[in-house]
């Protein structure tokens, strides 16, 4: 039987957005065995996956235009090549040093090949197949979440921490031939664009000090940070406005459909991001559960968002996508609401409720909201758009990142964490919780807006 192009594309997506996300968050599994080898001490330490998460945040922007002006499949395929290089560099690594500077290398990368990856998908698929590719693709990073540490566990105990990036390589390069030999069509939509310089620059200093200044607001350093990249973000937003090749084009912002969608994606990471931090911590330190136990738990909610995600995807070709985001952010509303209320008292199936339930509801919300974004924009700018998309998670996950900081600093103080502390953990996680529920309301009101704009949704596909 006779494979359609289209299908190799969303199969290239779906794994190359898998392993981002695999050497992203499973990476925290052999950080421990890494600064064991390179004898590094706790902070370098916790520079490797943070080293990794800035580069890609950094890159994603202007890697919208760059795969606009060159072409998407060109784009996807540098991208994999460079997180080849970046993989075998990582394995091959003799020192702290050069170990950071493969990691820089692969964020990068990664940004390069998420944002042409997803546009490329958009450019490929037929409209009315539009929101099923994006759920397979989605489907790839929800698999990733879930299975990244249990897999990157096995290879570290058995096989040692290289292991973790010989495992890529091979699926890489099978990427790599698949785009070589079965995607004959490249697709270019900022073709005679200039790349803005100084914009991608302006971006690249704003994100990373809004990023490290968030991450670290406990301290006045932090604050000052986040306020110096605020401020460089705005200056970058007020420069892109007057360019005629942006790096960012601004202008999709005036389209109320693409910012309500931008701003539901935003609320919803930074809600649900921080939700599995807050269960593992309930069940190792309030529970007394080990972390094997506690990790065989957590994957409830992952597997129960691939299974959805595909399926929602596919609905939201027929069904209005911002209708289907907001009945899914109000299904995870009350999988918060419960988990707000949680205690050392809680029955475990009452948690796993609310698990299921977060896993259907982001399921339901996350592939209808990344249809609703790529398809609220011309076709020539399905790559800025899913750069927009990789910017709101990044920044969402940096702001849960940073309140899961705050409240647990502002409520422990320096007490560590342990379950003689028990009673405080519990409080923190229910004010973060209550949080996350404002969050996700949100989330559904700006759902709500896009479905009564009158901006119309883009049925084409570039040339």
């Amino acid at each position: 039987m006779k494979i359609e192009f289209e299908t190799y594309i969303v199969f290239i997506a779906a794994i190359t957005s898998f392993f981002g996300v695999f050497l992203s968050n499973g990476i925290i599994i052999g950080v421990p065995a890494i600064a064991n080898d390179f004898a590094m001490n706790n902070v370098i330490q916790n520079w490797i996956p943070t080293i990794f998460f800035l580069a890609m945040a950094v890159f994603t922007v202007p890697a919208g235009q760059i795969s606009g002006k060159f072409g998407v499949k060109k784009s996807l395929l540098v991208g994999v090549v460079i997180f080849l290089i970046g993989s075998v560099g990582a394995v091959l690594s003799f020192s702290t040093e050069s170990f950071m500077l493969f990691r820089i290398i692969q964020g990068a990368s990664v940004a390069l090949v998420n944002v042409s990856g997803m546009a490329m998908v958009v450019a490929a698929v037929k409209p009315q197949n539009r929101g099923k590719a994006l759920g397979f693709t989605v489907t790839g990073i929800y698999l990733a979440t879930s299975l990244s540490p249990v897999i990157c566990g096995f290879l570290v105990y058995n096989l040692g921490w290289r292991s973790i990036f010989y495992a890529v390589i091979p699926f890489l390069v099978l990427c790599i031939i698949l785009m070589i030999v079965k995607v004959p069509q490249d697709w270019k939509t900022y073709e005679h664009d200039s790349i803005d310089k100084v914009g991608s620059i302006l971006y690249a200093i704003g994100i990373m000090l809004f990023i490290y200044g968030f991450t670290n607001l406990v301290n006045q350093t932090g604050i000052l940070f986040t306020v110096a990249g605020i401020i460089f973000l705005i200056v970058f937003a007020a420069w892109e406005l007057r360019q005629t090749s942006p790096v960012f084009n601004m202008n999709l912002f005036k389209n109320t459909k693409f910012t309500s969608s931008n701003i539901a994606a935003l609320c919803s990471y930074l809600a649900i991001m921080v939700v599995t931090t807050i269960l593992n911590y309930h069940f190792q330190y309030v529970r007394g559960w080990n972390a094997q136990l506690a990790g065989l738990i957590l994957i409830v909610t992952p597997i129960i968002m691939a299974i959805i995600a595909p399926n929602s995807g596919k609905l939201s070709d027929r069904i209005h996508p911002q209708k289907l985001a907001a009945i899914g952010m109000a299904i995870a509303t009350v999988a918060l609401l419960i988990l707000t209320f949680l205690t050392n008292e809680t029955p475990v199936y009452v948690v796993v409720v609310a698990m299921i339930l977060q896993g259907i509801g982001m399921g339901l919300f996350s592939s209808p909201n990344m249809n609703a974004i790529m398809s609220s924009v011309p076709p020539k700018d399905a790559p800025t758009a899913s750069a927009s998309q990789a910017t709101m998670r990044t920044i969402g996950q940096t702001m849960s990142l940073g309140m899961l900081t705050l409240v647990f600093a502002w409520v422990m103080g320096s007490l560590p964490l342990s379950t003689q502390y028990a009673g405080l953990i519990v409080q923190s996680s229910q004010i973060i919780c209550g949080i996350c529920t404002v969050a996700c309301l949100v989330s559904i009101f700006a759902s709500l807006v896009g479905i009564k704009s009158k901006d119309e949704f883009n049925t084409k596909r570039p040339n």
